[in-house]
């Protein structure tokens, strides 16, 4: 049981470290942001709602079940009303241990503009994420946003929220978090690119060569392959 205390207690002070750096890198401002963690028997930790990313500590952090009920926590807290977000990540994806919910800005820009993170012209990110798409506009805290995803979850670790923000999975609390702050300097770079006349992709056959490669990196999670999006909007 002790030993069991102390893994828990060590999930929770992780989380607070993403938390505040979430809140140090400028992704979250106020109340902004959630952050969850699927346990080994099948509840989950989550980050709770009124509460800044920076005042976040350990015994803030409530427990919930899959329908996010409150099991254990501080009298009046509860989880984001965008906990239905999240559960319907790891009911979609068995694989998935971690989701981390942000609005980094140059990312978030993208997701209000409606473009897609879609062109395959760095090699970091063709290999861990590919293309990122702009899922359809949901009002939070409502089941549209879970909807909304859910289509996308089978090929994405990475997804923008139209009008909204970002969200990244991943089989642990740290991949979540690194392919957050892949997602957010993927944009910059892009975002730079434009400024300068626009990015050139790779060419395809190094983009295959470079997808390719995920396993022999061990990189974990989903891939779409060579998959574009602003196209067709």
């Amino acid at each position: 049981m002790a030993n069991q205390q102390q893994i828990e207690q060590q999930i929770k002070e992780q989380m607070c470290d993403v938390c505040h750096k979430m809140w140090q890198l400028g992704w979250v401002a106020a109340n902004d942001g959630n952050v969850t963690v699927k346990l080994e028997d099948s509840t989950f930790f989550a980050t709770p709602t009124g509460i800044s990313k920076s005042f976040i500590t350990p015994e803030k952090i409530v427990k919930i079940d899959k329908d996010g009920n409150v099991l254990e926590g501080l009298e009046g807290y509860r989880p984001s009303s965008e906990i239905k977000m999240h559960l319907r990540c790891y009911t979609e994806r068995e694989d998935v241990g971690a989701v981390v919910h942000a609005h980094p800005p140059v990312a978030t820009g993208y997701a209000v503009a409606h473009k897609s993170l879609d062109s395959y012209n760095m090699i970091e990110t063709v290999i861990a994420l590919g293309s990122i798409p702009v899922t359809p506009y949901g009002t939070p805290s409502t089941y549209e946003v879970p909807d909304a995803i859910a289509p996308y979850l089978g090929e994405h670790d990475a997804v923008l929220l139209m009008n909204h923000g970002a969200l990244t999975v991943g089989t642990d609390l740290i991949t979540a978090y690194y392919r957050m702050e892949t997602l957010e300097l993927f944009a910059k770079i892009n975002l730079t690119a434009t400024l300068l006349g626009g990015a050139k992709e790779i060419s395809r056959d190094n983009i295959d060569r470079l997808i390719s490669m995920r396993e022999g990196y061990g990189v974990t999670g989903k891939h779409p392959g060579y998959k574009k999006y602003n196209d067709e909007e």
